[in-house]
């Protein structure tokens, strides 16, 4: 089949990104039974002693390299792989059991290919754009490095949010050359990226939480504002639905900063509503809408649009409404039955996906 061939010189073909990916969804798997175990949840996997390796098995090992294989794939060189590679055999590590700092340091090694390659490009294409994904990339590796060193996830988890905002943020804006925001409008962002990494840095100071916050709400606001999704979502099919689940996000990124704001730190409930609400919130909500567009691209499969699609995104909404609830108003059997239908949430997208590309292969037959 021709999806198998290489295309450019220096790609890889389907073969050979497809392990990745699957590296990528088993850390997704073992984050989120890891989650369950946290919560009280009886889960077969995986082993309970790897219940504080939730998040860098989320952050890290799924969305880390499902990210570095977007852009090596979009970058279209052999030696780029090597970054979701090594993120992904870190996340294996990590879940087998051999010592953290092996896991730690192929995940640093692998974001700095990331970052290597996003140097490259931004070389080639100066767009604030491409800086944008550049320095989120910069806060992964930094992130890694002070992880690998031994900091806490909570110190560094400033850094790993930026890693995934900002890359998100990027992208949204490399296609807002449909509806290009005004150099003012520009200039806003440029401010927000600096008080966004400013804040950052000084969480690790266990400071900055109230600057941070306000970053992290001025971009939702920004984007809000300024994702051509505020058009789109008038359409219909895939393109509403795509804007359905943008427009959610951004809101969700916007309720926890504000929960940010309030708490005034990432300690106690706020630590966990803060967090879910960017983390699975916001960024899964880009995870769904993004799905039928970088799986095509990224393992050659037709992944035709259905109603069901939407199904993953209601039940990902409801659940995360209720664990925030459960925070907010310390009922945590409201909270623990909130995050069992955040796992079901993420259960019913991956059952979605394989249906539509089992419904795009009867489709191409």
């Amino acid at each position: 089949m021709s999806g198998n061939r290489v295309t450019r010189p220096g790609d890889l073909g389907v073969p050979f990104r497809l392990p990745l990916l699957i590296m990528g969804f088993i850390s997704l798997a073992a984050g989120v039974g890891a989650g369950l175990l946290r919560l009280g949840w009886a889960a077969p996997f995986p082993p309970a002693g790897l219940m504080p390796l939730h998040g860098p098995l989320m952050i890290l090992g799924f969305l880390g390299t499902v990210i570095g294989l977007e852009r090596a794939v979009a970058l279209g060189r052999h030696w780029a792989y090597a970054g979701p590679l090594l993120t992904g055999l870190g996340g294996l590590s990590l879940l087998l059991g051999f010592p953290q700092a092996i896991g730690a340091a192929a995940i640093a090694c692998g974001s700095a290919v990331l970052l290597t390659g996003s140097i490259l490009i931004v070389r080639r294409q100066r767009e604030l754009f491409m800086v944008t994904m550049t320095l989120g990339a910069a806060s992964w590796l930094a992130g890694n490095l002070l992880w690998l060193a031994g900091l806490p996830v909570a110190a560094v988890v400033g850094l790993w949010i930026n890693f995934l905002v900002l890359t998100i943020a990027g992208e949204r804006l490399e296609l807002s050359r449909f509806l290009p925001p005004s150099p003012v409008a520009k200039r806003v962002f440029a401010v927000i990226l600096a008080v966004l990494l400013a804040g950052s840095l000084m969480i690790l100071m266990s400071m900055g939480t109230y600057l941070y916050g306000f970053g992290l709400l001025a971009l939702a606001l920004w984007l809000l504002r300024q994702d051509i999704a505020r058009r789109t979502v008038k359409e219909r099919g895939l393109t509403r639905f795509i804007a359905v689940c943008l427009l959610s996000g951004y809101a969700w990124l916007a309720l926890g900063s504000m929960a940010l704001l309030a708490a005034g730190g990432l300690t106690g409930a706020a630590y966990d509503a803060v967090l879910h609400a960017i983390l699975i919130g916001f960024v899964f909500s880009m995870v769904f809408g993004h799905a039928p567009i970088i799986f095509p691209s990224v393992v050659r499969v037709k992944m035709p649009y259905h109603w069901t699609f939407y199904l993953p995104l209601l039940v990902l909404h409801a659940s995360l409404a209720a664990r925030l609830c459960g925070d907010g108003l310390a009922l945590p059997h409201l909270r623990n039955m909130g995050g069992l239908l955040n796992a079901a949430a993420l259960a019913l997208f991956i059952l979605s996906t394989l249906s539509s590309v089992i419904r795009g292969f009867r489709t191409a037959k």
